[in-house]
């Protein structure tokens, strides 16, 4: 590390060599992960540019001036040409766009692409193998199942310690080099370690925010905080469910607002007669216009009813998290049995929809796409110019952590830090005791070999 003019805390102090142990093993820990993060996360920001170019045969159609056709005809053609049951409808959004129908088929959930003027079927995909949506599941490593999804919230929470670590190291102590600037040739270590703390520094802040936000969608926290945020009444109020809950979640519709993620569907009247049930009059184009009615902007994901007390479920979910709205409807009255939005979320729910709206690039468009992008790229140098500058320093056959010396005792501040840190985000906190715990357990012959 390169030596400061001066400061408080030197280079080879002791608080300086164990903060930067524990930035060099944090980024061990998650910098592989990080980094598929980061690159998935930037493909994603560009989810409808890159839908729009990869599937423009099934997403685009020919512009006509002729309405399009009812929505029970266009998932009857859809169900005729893929057999399953129709649990999804989504109209085109404008002149020039197809009309999708989900279907649950044996195969699992498929979408059928159709002209909506002429009911021509334009082709079909099964949901979980959508480019996007690999790109989706790949983020947050559900694909790998449970365990590996855990895995990437413990990898968001050593993002955190890189971040404030990492701060720590960059701070300038009266020096200049490496601060803003870099020095030497790219051949050069010194060069390669200027970079990182330059790029680290900048975007620091970028990277902290992407972390945080992305934690309210992990496994473990993101569920445990949002059950208290609705019990609290800081996140969905429990008074907008009045109505009896039928037994599928709010998540099967699709796409769900975090902070109605643990929402269930309403039902629709209990009392119904039976011969309403066997012949409802109010079907899917009756709901298609009441929801226009009621302002839902064309192109919303539609819910069709699963079951008698099933309900019809409109979720819009524009750019604009200030208009996020999920109505449903009683499926043989049409009577509205739910309408909410963002304008009934508690505090806490609201902050929560624009950090992720902002997360995912949506909420000043281009802008805030360029900024989010800004950030992914810097994980991917940073984890490009970590592993150069360890590659460069490290002793030949071994590891070459950063020095542990006897009788080296952490500062106050930093077991303060690592302690909050570790019980705002319990899997953080258990995998840093774990951490510990290996690192002690080390035998003083191992690390005088290896390097550790």
């Amino acid at each position: 590390m390169p030596q400061p003019t001066g400061g408080t805390v030197r280079p080879d102090s002791s608080l300086y060599l164990r903060v930067w142990r524990w930035h060099f093993y944090a980024g061990l820990i998650c910098l592989p992960v990080l980094a598929l993060m980061a690159i998935t996360g930037a493909l994603y920001l560009y989810k409808d540019e890159i839908d729009d170019l990869v599937y423009a045969a099934l997403l685009k159609v020919e512009p006509s001036k002729q309405p399009p056709l009812a929505a029970s005809v266009l998932i009857e053609r859809a169900a005729a040409a893929v057999p399953g049951t129709p649990v999804r409808f989504i109209g085109p959004k404008a002149t020039g766009r197809s009309a999708q129908v989900g279907l649950r088929t044996a195969q699992g959930m498929v979408s059928v692409y159709l002209d909506p003027v002429d009911g021509r079927v334009l082709g079909q995909l099964r949901d979980d193998l959508k480019l996007m949506e690999i790109a989706k599941q790949l983020h947050s490593m559900t694909m790998a199942g449970p365990v590996a999804n855990h895995g990437v919230e413990i990898v968001a929470g050593w993002a955190i310690v890189l971040v404030v670590s990492g701060v720590f190291l960059w701070w300038p102590r009266r020096r200049s080099g490496g601060v803003m600037s870099v020095r030497g040739r790219p051949t050069q270590r010194l060069w390669w370690r200027d970079l990182h703390a330059v790029i680290g520094s900048v975007a620091a802040v970028a990277i902290l925010f992407l972390a945080v936000t992305g934690m309210p969608w992990s496994a473990f926290w993101g569920r445990q905080f949002g059950q208290l945020t609705n019990d609290w009444g800081v996140g969905l109020p429990g008074y907008l469910w009045g109505k009896p809950a039928s037994t599928p979640p709010l998540t099967s519709v699709g796409d769900t607002p975090w902070t109605m993620s643990a929402a269930k569907l309403p039902a629709s009247t209990a009392s119904a007669s039976a011969s309403a049930r066997r012949s409802p009059t109010f079907g899917i184009d009756a709901a298609v216009n009441r929801f226009a009615g009621l302002g839902i902007p064309a192109g919303a994901s539609i819910g069709l009813p699963v079951g008698p007390t099933g309900v019809f479920t409109a979720m819009s979910m524009p750019d604009d998290v200030t208009r996020q709205r999920v109505v449903h409807l009683d499926r043989y009255s049409g009577e509205v049995l739910a309408d909410v939005g963002y304008r009934d979320y508690g505090a806490v729910g609201k902050a929560v929809e624009w950090g992720i709206s902002l997360h995912t690039g949506r909420q000043f468009g281009g802008l805030n796409q360029l900024v989010m992008l800004a950030g992914c790229l810097s994980i991917v140098l940073l984890a490009v110019s970590a592993v150069v500058m360890w590659w460069k320093r490290r002793p030949q056959g071994r590891l070459g952590a950063p020095p542990r010396r006897d009788g080296d005792r952490a500062a106050f501040g930093a077991v303060a830090v690592a302690a909050a840190l570790g019980l705002l985000y319990p899997l953080l906190g258990a995998s840093i005791v774990v951490v510990l715990v290996l690192d002690a357990a080390v035998p003083d012959h191992w690390r005088a070999r290896f390097g550790l």
